[in-house]
């Protein structure tokens, strides 16, 4: 896998890049089986480099564009899991898991299903819109949801065949509710972290061992952290050099010599 992005940083198995997913030839093949990620949601988050506060209309040109660049890299029996909001209302209304949905069906993706996971959070509710009226009031659900796609058809024909996941896990995790906490961006130094356990689960469900796991928003680096513990290599790009040194340094720190 050659790639023209400015730089990499590489920990065992994982490779960390340097890079703008928007650019269409960062890549000169499909090489990824899947693809976990969870993209900037364009709630004004300061990253530090995305423009988290572009207007719906641009946003939904964004997400068109990578992944668009995503489904060119991915090879034909690739899975998508995308980890977006139900909706929003920061910014204005709007329909991001449908919208998004819609648009990664446009690009190719073939729709799968979708996981709901119920984060147990509500410490992030600002507004009650009119509170006890009828008149506007806001209706906020503490959940995400999590979207499986693939590309050409569901059944995996490539690979090691290789499984690593356990009887009691395959059961309890294809119930498509899942609860477990998120994480804090105190801890990670991150603004927009996703704990471990939802890289985990879906490693170890829709891939198999020495597959190719990629992110496209690395980061802070917990999808590759989660691919080098499961025996698989991870990629991750980012267009923020500081996260991508923050993605190696975890890698170091949570891993470091305990394989």
């Amino acid at each position: 896998m050659e790639h023209k992005g400015q730089s990499e940083l590489k920990f065992r198995n994982a490779t960390i890049i340097n890079a703008d997913t928007l650019y269409e030839n960062l890549f000169d093949k499909e090489f990824i089986d899947v693809i976990i990620t969870s993209p900037p949601y364009n709630l004004n988050i300061d990253y530090g480099s995305n423009n988290d506060a572009m207007s719906y209309e641009d946003y939904l040109c964004f997400s068109k564009k990578w992944l668009s660049n995503c489904f060119k890299w991915s090879k034909p029996n690739a899975r998508l899991v995308l980890n977006i909001p139900l909706d929003k209302n920061k910014l204005g209304h709007q329909s991001v898991g449908a919208d998004l949905t819609t648009i990664a069906k446009e690009v190719g993706w073939n729709y799968f299903t979708t996981i709901v996971w119920n984060e147990g959070n509500m410490s992030r509710r600002t507004a009650w819109g009119s509170y006890m009226s009828a008149s506007a009031p806001y209706i906020i659900a503490p959940v995400e949801l999590i979207v499986i796609f693939f590309k050409g058809s569901w059944k995996k024909v490539d690979g090691s065949k290789n499984s690593t996941i356990t009887k009691e896990e395959f059961i309890s995790w294809t119930n498509g509710l899942w609860s477990f906490n998120g994480e804090s961006k105190k801890r990670i130094g991150h603004p927009a972290p996703f704990p471990r356990e939802l890289p985990k689960r879906c490693i170890k469900l829709f891939s198999y061992e020495g597959d190719v796991i990629f992110d496209p928003f690395v980061g802070s680096g917990t999808t590759l952290i989660e691919a080098e513990v499961q025996g698989r290599i991870g990629v991750g790009v980012d267009i923020n050099k500081d996260y991508c040194e923050l993605a190696f340094a975890r890698l170091q720190k949570e891993i470091g010599g305990s394989l």
